[in-house]
């Protein structure tokens, strides 16, 4: 296959508590695509709620960080392998994230909202007894709280990840419906130097769009935005670099003649 995005930025394997996966299944299968190079990001949501499956979504970093950083070597001569994490961003988690990105050699770290006031979206009660376009406005409405506090990342992630999980998912849903505070969100991501993710999940989820939607992602480079990686949110192998074909597609219809990855928290651009 004649891939132009090389490298999938946005991975989970078992480190996360939502993957079954070796880390090891995960880069095997990214060789075998061909791919250039992943970023690992597994979870971090320190203070997640109990969840109905018993998840746990604090994350051993120690652990993570050795593991692989001995599979860095071992793949070195197939595939470059990055140090990542994705942080459950609240508000009053900004210092503590401030702290272990000091203390950790990360290349790279997604923002992401799966908390709205205590509630990830992922699961029903969050949507119940409530009408859909309140519980997006919500969730708009953290990401921007976030943002007035919490500075340690290099991008945003999936920035309308709650469409996935509403009963109409994106039926009722657009840019347009919500542009007011998507700018604002898009303009202060711009102003911090930080910049956004195409998150090819969407696709997967049967939204047929990723996330943030086509809408998102034009208005961002519209306003001057230039970071944007890519990445699946893999947490198994076959979701591996999931529709990447249709992400150089949005690229293009976006006006972007390039994607990022980044090493040591330090943009790289690479030509489309």
């Amino acid at each position: 296959m004649n891939r132009r995005i090389l490298w999938d930025c946005h991975m989970h394997s078992s480190f996360s508590a939502d993957s079954p996966t070796p880390m090891e299944d995960m880069i095997r299968q990214a060789v075998f695509l061909g791919l250039q190079g992943i970023t690992f990001t597994e979870h971090l949501d320190p203070d997640y709620p109990a969840t109905p499956d018993g998840l746990d979504f604090s994350l051993d970093i120690p652990s993570y960080q050795e593991k692989l950083f001995q599979l860095q070597d071992t793949y070195k001569d197939k595939i470059q392998i990055r140090f990542g994490i994705e942080l459950g961003l609240q508000m009053h988690l900004a210092d503590y994230f401030h702290s272990l990105m000091q203390e950790f050699p990360f290349d790279f770290a997604i923002g992401s909202s799966h908390l709205v006031h205590g509630f990830d979206p992922y699961y029903p009660e969050f949507f119940q007894g409530r009408k859909e376009s309140r519980c997006y406005m919500e969730y708009f409405e953290s990401i921007l709280e976030n943002l007035s506090c919490c500075k340690d990342f290099d991008v945003y992630g999936h920035i309308d990840y709650i469409v996935r999980y509403g009963s109409n998912k994106n039926r009722e849903y657009s840019y347009g419906r919500y542009k007011d505070i998507l700018d604002e969100i898009l303009k202060k991501l711009i102003s911090m130097g930080k910049g956004i993710e195409l998150n090819t999940g969407g696709y997967h989820y049967g939204l047929g769009e990723p996330n943030p939607c086509v809408g998102i992602i034009r208005r961002y480079r519209e306003l001057g935005g230039e970071i944007i990686t890519i990445g699946a949110d893999a947490h198994t192998p076959d979701k591996a670099a999931y529709a990447f074909d249709r992400a150089e597609a949005v690229l293009d219809r976006c006006g972007f003649r390039y994607y990022t990855v980044f090493k040591e928290h330090k943009p790289e651009f690479l030509p489309l």
